[in-house]
């Protein structure tokens, strides 16, 4: 989602995710079931190199593209059984702004800077106690 919807930040996903009905649906849940906090994200993904979770990206969109849900260069997704009241002529092509290996370096980079700001904002707070004791 965070690809097709050009977001980097992790707990901007996970709001983005919560307001949208198709999204809970697709991820399996329900309407008034919560999220996880956005932290969990970072911390898994600090758990795992990068390139267990491009191949899981890379298996899922395969298995995408030989069930014929995908093909072509332009990607759409419904998942939520919803009767549509609107025409076709109105609607959009969704294309990502930019190409999934640009998208993965700025994801990569936001969470090595959040990591590596938190180290120094815990080091000042450490600091600061260390100086008023």
């Amino acid at each position: 989602m965070g690809y097709l919807e050009n977001i980097i930040s992790d707990r901007k996903l996970i709001d983005h995710c919560s307001m949208r009905l198709d999204i809970l649906y697709f991820i399996g849940y329900d309407i008034d079931e919560e999220l996880p906090w956005h932290s969990t994200i970072s911390r898994t993904r600090q758990l795992f190199p990068e390139d267990v979770f491009e191949s899981v990206f890379t298996k899922v969109f395969s298995l995408c593209v030989e069930a014929g849900m995908v093909s072509g260069h332009t990607q759409a997704i419904d998942s939520a059984p919803v009767k549509a009241n609107a025409s076709v002529d109105t609607l959009e092509l969704k294309v990502p702004e930019e190409e999934l290996e640009s998208h993965l370096r700025k994801v990569a980079t936001s969470a090595r800077w959040t990591k590596s700001s938190l180290f120094v904002k815990v080091k000042m707070i450490n600091q600061i106690k260390t100086s008023v004791a």
